[in-house]
């Protein structure tokens, strides 16, 4: 079990939960239950709403905003204590390198929510909006989590490391730089294998939040670090298509295998070192 009871909350979550979603243009991608399905396995764990909404036309009005969690609510506060986490480690790494960390709100929400990328169901999965800069995450994920292999609370502080770890993409410009490879018309493939970068960079940066935040806060127990580890692989493209029944094809994943996701979170939990997240092989510019 993670040690958080006595840590620190994040001022920067805010709770939309029970609020209805001011609609904008919805994201869509077919229809029914297959849709849900697609989402599930393309989104799942990081995915960019962003894309999908220039497929779709429109943006979503701007959310009213939420509340801080109630004190009693357990799941919540757990979140709040994890992205405070997340914000103090940040915070020290980024100042050692000369610059200011810029710290994201984290938004829950249930079944639907609104955002500067689209309106976005639960299927989604926990997201990271660049244009607002905010992580989206709807608590009852960790019961899917579980369900798909990855149960335990840090396999769920694992989730809230990986989206902020695409924040720490876009406050350091490889965000722009990925989208800008992907524009420059290499094919599906390549934006495909562009986009793995970027989600197993996510995993390395999310280990690399915990490295640091046990060697300093002491936040991990016996087991800990296996159930992130299970997390991440029960999560790999190739498991999920195995799982919803379809064809393996390495050239269509976007997150990675589950290998791959295993592996590059463990690097960054052993090794505390974000330069050591090259998940591009030195070939991103």
């Amino acid at each position: 079990m993670v040690r958080w009871r006595s840590e620190r909350r994040s001022a920067n979550v805010e709770d939309r939960r029970g609020m209805r979603p001011r609609m904008g243009m919805p994201l869509k991608i077919g229809g029914g239950v297959g849709g849900v399905v697609v989402l599930l396995l393309v989104l799942l764990l990081g995915g960019d709403p962003g894309e999908l909404l220039d497929a779709t036309g429109g943006g979503a009005p701007p959310a009213a905003p939420g509340t801080a969690p109630p004190p009693d609510d357990e799941a919540a506060q757990f979140i709040s204590v994890m992205l405070a986490s997340t914000e103090d480690v940040w915070g020290t790494l980024f100042a050692r390198a000369g610059a200011s960390y810029e710290e994201p709100s984290l938004v829950l929400y249930e079944d639907a929510v609104s955002s500067a990328c689209g309106f976005s169901g639960a299927a989604t999965g926990p997201f990271y909006c660049p244009a607002d800069r905010q992580v989206y995450l709807d608590l009852g994920f960790f019961r899917e989590l579980a369900r798909l292999g990855g149960p335990g609370d840090f396999a769920a502080a694992y989730v809230v490391g990986h989206e902020i770890g695409h924040h720490v993409q876009t406050l350091t410009g490889i965000s722009d730089r990925v989208r800008r490879a992907q524009a420059a018309g290499g094919g599906q493939a390549e934006a495909n294998a562009l986009q793995v970068g970027m989600e197993l960079q996510a995993d390395c940066l999310a280990g690399v939040w915990a490295h640091h935040a046990d060697r300093t806060r002491g936040i991990l127990e016996p087991g800990d670090v296996e159930e992130g580890l299970s997390a991440a692989e029960a999560i790999g493209d190739d498991r999920l298509a195995r799982q919803a029944g379809r064809r393996i094809a390495p050239e269509s994943f976007t997150h990675g295998s589950s290998e791959e996701r295993r592996r590059w979170l463990a690097r960054g939990l052993e090794s505390g070192d974000p330069d050591g997240c090259d998940t591009f092989g030195g070939t991103l510019r």
